[in-house]
């Protein structure tokens, strides 16, 4: 136990050490507001030299803090009438194309629209995919697809399941080198698999995917695959493809009552025609070149005008000139054979059965579409600006009929 000197001396320290201690501090304090204390003037020069945005020291005084940009901690501001006022600033952009949509209730259309165009943007093609495969032709990649396209009509897939299964292979094949055939089958039926969960209530199981494949890829084979296809794509799995532009343009084309934008008002058989078109076009690798409104709209012209186009995309025909003319094989190749007829699907409701995915047999065509590749290739690239290949001719031009 200490003793009782040393206990008074600790005391005494203690109470020594007290009031140094305190008048240190208040001298320190007194210097403090000494050196930081300015003169008014020279406050409001700094703040604005810092904001630049006051032009003079009564301009800052009179502004209100809700509205004073020299108050930027400040966002709220009492009003006369003591309510708050309270800043924003618009945040919407005007769009680099026109918006066809019309005024919406529960969001701005310009900001629609522009969301719709940067995600046309952010969902790239590599048009040279096929040359980081070099085991691999052009040829393997369209029978893939039609096989593709022949699946979605068995499971009744709508037609965006196969569009976003298409994207979701092409892009994969984008990050990857030196694929062998064999694999091919399992990465495509992997990707509708990713899309069919994707797009569709009721996806098939697993096991349905398998099945189709007859033997050649296990359920284990398409889980792995798919896990492999999403973390390449960084979980990006929600693109704009070519038939949801289309969706859109053909409800612009037709659109009577506004109240009900988001409904179909457009006639089912004109869609499945263009979808046909669209779904011929995409089996060519050549179709990665264009972005998907694109395609949807240069798809469009070929069966209306020009003048529509403009209005429902807001396209000129700089935008479209070479997606069209690349277009009109294809539609020639339609024209020859004529566009199927709208199918129907058991369980499948009358309004929604242009949404289902339908298979023709597009590989036969695209044998026609290769013939007026070489018959007609410098014609679509020297004559001007060419109607629309499956547009019916006006009223006055349409033949008499011969029983008249």
């Amino acid at each position: 136990m200490p003793s009782k000197s040393v206990l008074n001396a600790q005391v005494n320290t203690r109470t020594d050490d007290v009031p140094k201690s305190s008048s240190g501090r208040a001298r320190k304090r007194k210097a403090d507001v000494a050196i930081h204390l300015q003169d008014p003037d020279e406050e409001i020069t700094e703040m604005q030299t810092k904001k630049k945005q006051c032009s003079s020291q009564e301009t800052c005084r009179d502004q209100t803090p809700a509205s004073s940009p020299c108050q930027a901690d400040k966002p709220v501001g009492i009003g006369r009438v003591g309510y708050a006022h309270y800043t924003s600033r618009s945040v919407f952009v005007t769009p680099t194309r026109p918006s066809p949509l019309p005024a919406l209730c529960w969001a701005s259309k310009d900001d629609v629209w522009n969301n719709l165009l940067k995600k046309d943007k952010i969902y790239l093609h590599n048009v040279r995919v096929m040359e980081r495969h070099p085991n691999l032709q052009p040829k393997m990649r369209a029978i893939l697809l039609d096989w593709l396209i022949e699946v979605c009509e068995v499971y009744k897939l709508h037609r965006e399941t196969f569009y976003l299964g298409q994207d979701y292979f092409d892009r994969f094949m984008a990050t990857q080198k030196n694929v062998q055939k064999s694999t091919l089958q399992l990465i495509g039926i992997s990707a509708l698999f990713i899309a069919a969960k994707m797009e569709e209530i009721y996806p098939p199981k697993v096991h349905q995917f398998a099945y189709v494949t007859d033997g050649a890829c296990t359920e284990e084979e398409i889980l792995s695959m798919e896990v492999i296809i999403m973390k390449e794509l960084n979980w990006s799995l929600s693109p704009l493809t070519p038939v949801s532009w289309l969706n859109i343009y053909m409800q612009m084309a037709h659109l009577k009552e506004f109240t009900e934008v988001l409904m179909p008002q457009f006639p089912q058989a004109t869609f499945v025609q263009i979808a046909e078109l669209l779904d011929l076009c995409v089996l060519d690798v050549r179709s990665l070149e264009f972005s998907s409104s694109l395609l949807a709209a240069s798809a469009l012209f070929h069966f209306s005008s020009m003048e529509l186009i403009m209005k429902v995309s807001g396209l000129k025909w700089c935008d479209v000139e070479r997606c069209v003319r690349w277009m009109i094989p294809f539609a020639m190749a339609i024209r020859d054979v004529g566009s199927s007829s709208l199918k129907t699907f058991k369980g499948i409701p009358a309004e929604n059965i242009h949404n289902i995915q339908s298979h023709s047999p597009y590989l036969d065509w695209l044998g026609k579409v290769h013939t007026h590749q070489l018959a007609d290739s410098d014609h679509s690239q020297t004559s001007s600006v060419p109607s629309g290949v499956l547009t019916p001719p006006p009223s006055s031009e349409k033949p008499e009929d011969s029983s008249s």
